[in-house]
């Protein structure tokens, strides 16, 4: 027992000097208010200590912490155990939720990254200016204040550029940094004219010039594209970005560091060739391997490489039993955007017969039956392992069996599609989702976001549908809505994530 005691006080120990070398402070109800309004800008993580989410941000947090303190902005965080009521009170449902307080009646949500440089980078942007006035001394500095800075070259009395300017830099100020230089001859020393925009950053060619007239549109466009590096690198942080781009993305994955710089190395002149038009970027195969099925690429076959028209949602895998050299990739890239390769489709075999009340959807069926202009399709996009999916089963079952024998049989289709297993043109996010395309209008379906209840199935067809298909549901299948059977239902809502 005595033992125990000191092993107890020697961690209690421990923890007072880990928490006295942090540069994170920890805040209480008694302390919140003060510190937010002692300081101009905070970003607060509020957490639970059984949170892997939590565990995995701590080191990166208190990292980033310390490189923030030379700079003044200060991180702090609230244990939501113990501090429950504080936590209420600022509208946490989940951990950890990070916010950004500009004292008490201006706070937003952290949207940056959760590594140590992203958090570092998010809140140097949010301590300055939309756009900071730089001289010819405070240039050099700035442009190398981030990974990416845009700086616009602008004649004082240029008003119209100035306020697009402005108004791009309130945009994405948490994406990029913003500078303004008025004097001419800074901009000739860096070899511009007013009105020119200089993007500098710290990889490939080191910097970027726009100059075209000022549009909001092109200079977005502009940011997105030189922004990009020529070879990127796919991992959590940066997945989103690549799938927002609107561009195609060519994966070349790779199971060391050393591949991944040498191929990167090899395939940049194509990746230049293609600028603004593919994206390139390497991807860890050991860590995320599994990743290569999403794009029909074997797991257990590296190095590889394939293109993903995200916008389309189609794979282009290159033929994983040929070497990847430039000349080959550059030919494969050459044929795609030639639209010479027909895209790889993953799919099931066509059922023979259908067994169920469910129409099953394979790929190879799914303009077919999906895209039938004559009919009403409801279609739920579901993966074989996912709990919600399978509680759905009987209901869904029951609504199939409905409308199959109703005046409707031929002009509302009730179906389902093993997402995991059949490439599709929709852009899933969890699972079961659940959408109506209606006949005459397959190019608006509608999302199902409701209570997954045969009758709200039934509303959901009659309102979206193009026959305002409408069918009765025997009064002996009626469930009464007892708090038990609300609390299911509202389980039932969540989604199992991808």
């Amino acid at each position: 027992m005595q033992q125990k005691r000191l092993t107890a006080a020697l961690l209690a120990a421990l923890v007072a000097v880990v928490s006295a070398d942090s540069d994170v402070t920890s805040l209480t109800k008694d302390t919140f208010n003060d510190f937010i309004n002692g300081n101009d800008l905070v970003l607060a993580e509020f957490f639970a200590p059984w949170c892997g989410h939590c565990k995995a941000l701590a080191p990166e947090y208190e990292e980033a912490a310390t490189t923030l303190k030379e700079k003044s902005i200060k991180l702090a965080k609230v244990d939501c155990v113990e501090e429950a009521d504080l936590c209420k009170d600022h509208g946490v449902e989940g951990y950890p939720t990070l916010k950004v307080f500009r004292g008490l009646d201006k706070v937003t949500p952290y949207t940056g990254p959760r590594k140590a440089d992203g958090i570092t980078s998010y809140m140097v942007k949010q301590s300055l200016p939309a756009v900071s006035v730089l001289t010819k001394d405070t240039l050099e500095d700035f442009k190398t204040a981030d990974n990416v800075v845009l700086v616009a070259y602008i004649a004082s009395d240029d008003k119209a550029s100035n306020e697009t300017f402005t108004a791009i830099a309130n945009e994405l100020r948490d994406t990029y940094l913003f500078g303004g230089i008025n004097d001419a001859a800074v901009a000739k020393a860096e070899g511009v004219e007013f009105p020119s925009i200089v993007l500098y950053k710290n990889f490939d060619e080191g910097k970027n010039v726009f100059s075209e007239k000022f549009d909001a549109d092109a200079i977005r466009s502009f940011a997105k594209v030189a922004a990009t590096p020529l070879v990127g690198e796919v991992g959590p942080e940066t997945y989103a970005g690549y799938m927002s781009a609107g561009i195609p993305l060519a994966y070349i994955f790779a199971e060391t560091p050393e591949e991944r710089v040498e191929l990167s190395k090899s395939l940049k002149p194509i990746a230049e060739k293609y600028k603004g038009k593919i994206n390139f970027a390497t991807i860890d195969a050991k860590n995320f391997g599994s990743h290569a099925a999403n794009i029909n690429l074997k797991t257990d076959k590296f190095p590889a490489f394939a293109i993903h028209d995200i916008e389309k949602n189609l794979k282009f895998p290159f033929d994983q039993e040929k070497e990847i050299t430039e000349k080959d990739i550059a030919q494969f890239v050459d044929n795609f955007s030639a639209g010479k390769i027909e895209p790889s489709i993953k799919s099931e075999p066509i059922p023979e017969t259908q067994e169920g009340p469910v129409t099953v959807v394979v790929a190879h069926t799914y303009k077919d039956i999906v895209l039938d202009d004559t009919k009403d399709v409801l279609i739920e996009f579901y993966a074989p392992w996912c709990g919600h999916c399978k509680a759905l089963a009987p209901k869904y079952d029951e609504l199939a069996s409905l409308y199959a024998n109703s005046e409707f049989k031929d002009k509302v289709v009730v179906a389902k599609v093993d997402a995991t297993n059949n490439d599709v043109p929709d852009e899933i996010q969890g699972f079961p989702t659940i959408k109506l395309y209606p006949a005459g209008d397959k190019q608006n379906p509608v999302t199902y976001s409701g209570a997954r209840t045969v009758e709200d199935f039934i509303e959901f067809i009659k309102e979206n549908g193009k026959y305002k298909a409408s069918v009765e549901v025997p009064v002996e299948t009626t469930e009464e809505a007892t708090p038990e059977a609300t609390k299911e239902a509202k389980a039932d809502e969540d989604h199992d994530e991808l």
